[in-house]
């Protein structure tokens, strides 16, 4: 079978989640092809040649694109069987024949051979066996992917997931909707197969990218030392909830003298009552506490923000600017940090709860997600306002600096004139969008334009 895989965006990354699908169906004897729109443009060949078609969908960016592959491809082959698969493979099932969520590389062969995959969300434990390394030689090399800058200058990034799933069920985080506080473990010979070949293939930098590196944290430490073992110059960082980064203060001077250059965590919000309707297990203070802790052990924190939720207010966004400033984080922010608003995916923990149910307005087939309106009208038109200022600035290239002290313009307060040029010595990977961000218009047009 000749199956066509297409990628539309992992965070600037080379597609693990492609290349893992790639290596599954490759392993039973199909044909595959791999297609990054990240760096790619669309090829209407690939579509004409492939029996199979088979989007990855692993976040709501790559969601909100792929419904346009999948639209058109349906104008170029009608007849052409199309699949959703990744953590957003349920919000497909609408438009693509075949959606698949969660463990899905199995499945996925099921599907391409004819057979039905039965279920939508699928959460088998295949990984912690062992699965052929991904086929990363059928994707663009990884000069063309995301690098990590500081004061060394830029190296290539590698990209692996130790563990899938999350323990916690943090309401408004899509990986509860499937994986339902179940995580997944990947093989550590897997794991560290994979980020060989991908040493092999320039990469001087590891980016671990599991929802939360210390779900299984003794199982982390196993990968990170084996890897530190084969390669010592190795760097990476990784992504650990602020509940998890003070739970485990005892593993961070291991991991600083493995490489470890930043972690990025999940700070959401300063107002502790928003923190607590969307069950962080931690506040504000601990933020602080968080960063001071990991600074300690020369470890830079890179908060990842969600500002604009049905409670927000002109404090809660001035809160976080403030917190930004106070510790020394201006570098440390993408400013589309500042711009992020809650998305409600279909089976969201949130929409069941009590205080979110006097904002929804229905649900939007084109974003995906449950449609809602804040309680003050005018953090809507902030929310609005920061987002096109963001993309402007980052299109333009414009130092992260003047683009937060624009921002805290926009929200009524006094510049701080952080130093311009301090985000290209602070460790950090060049890719600035998020996961959770609507794709910008340049992204769009990619695709509809092609």
């Amino acid at each position: 079978m000749r199956v066509a895989l297409v990628a539309c965006y992992e965070l600037g990354h080379q597609p693990l989640h492609l290349a893992a699908s790639a290596a599954a169906l490759r392993a039973r004897g199909h044909d595959v092809r791999c297609l990054d729109l990240s760096v790619e443009p669309w090829d209407p060949d690939l579509v004409a040649w492939a029996d199979r078609l088979a989007v990855s969908v692993p976040m709501h960016t790559a969601m909100r694109l792929a419904r346009d592959v999948i639209a058109r491809a349906r104008i170029e082959r009608p007849d052409l069987p199309v699949c959703a698969f990744g953590l957003y493979g349920h919000v497909l099932a609408d438009l693509a024949d075949c959606a698949l969520a969660g463990e899905t590389d199995d499945a996925l062969v099921d599907w391409v051979e004819g057979r039905d995959p039965g279920s939508v969300v699928h959460l088998g434990r295949e990984a912690a066996r062992g699965h052929p390394l991904p086929a990363r030689a059928l994707l663009p090399p990884l000069e063309r992917y995301v690098h990590l800058v500081d004061a060394a200058g830029a190296r290539p990034v590698a990209y692996v997931e130790a563990s899938r799933g999350c323990a916690h069920r943090c309401r408004h985080c899509p990986v509860p909707v499937v994986y339902d506080g179940r995580i997944r473990i990947v093989d550590e010979a897997t794991v560290v197969a994979d980020v060989a070949q991908q040493v092999a293939a320039g990469a001087r930098h590891v980016t671990f990218g599991d929802p939360d590196f210390f779900n299984g944290v003794h199982h982390s430490l196993r990968v990170v030392r084996a890897v530190h073992e084969r390669f010592p110059d190795l760097t990476f960082d990784c992504t650990v909830k602020v509940e998890h980064v003070l739970r485990h203060a005892d593993v961070w001077p291991e991991l600083a003298a493995a490489g470890c250059l930043f972690v990025v965590s999940a700070f959401e919000t300063v107002d502790d009552a928003t923190l607590a309707r969307l069950d962080k297990g931690h506040t504000a203070a601990d933020m602080s506490a968080a960063v001071e802790l990991l600074r300690s052990h020369g470890i830079e924190v890179r908060p990842s923000w969600m500002p604009f939720t049905p409670w927000t207010t002109l404090e809660h966004v001035r809160g976080i600017l403030e917190l930004v400033a106070a510790h020394d984080l201006v570098a440390n922010v993408d400013p589309v940090q500042y711009t992020i608003r809650l998305l409600l995916p279909p089976g969201s923990l949130l929409l069941s709860h009590p205080d979110v149910a006097p904002f929804l307005d229905g649900y939007d087939d084109e974003r995906g997600c449950y449609r809602w309106h804040a309680a003050d009208p005018a953090m809507d038109e902030l929310q609005l306002e920061l987002a096109a200022l963001v993309e402007r600035d980052v299109a333009d290239g414009r130092d992260p600096a003047l683009t937060y002290d624009a921002i805290r313009a926009a929200c009524g307060l006094e510049p701080v004139h952080a130093p311009l040029g301090a985000s290209e010595t602070r460790p950090h990977l060049t890719e600035s969008w998020f996961c959770c961000a609507e794709p910008t218009s340049a992204q769009l047009g990619a695709v509809q334009q092609a």
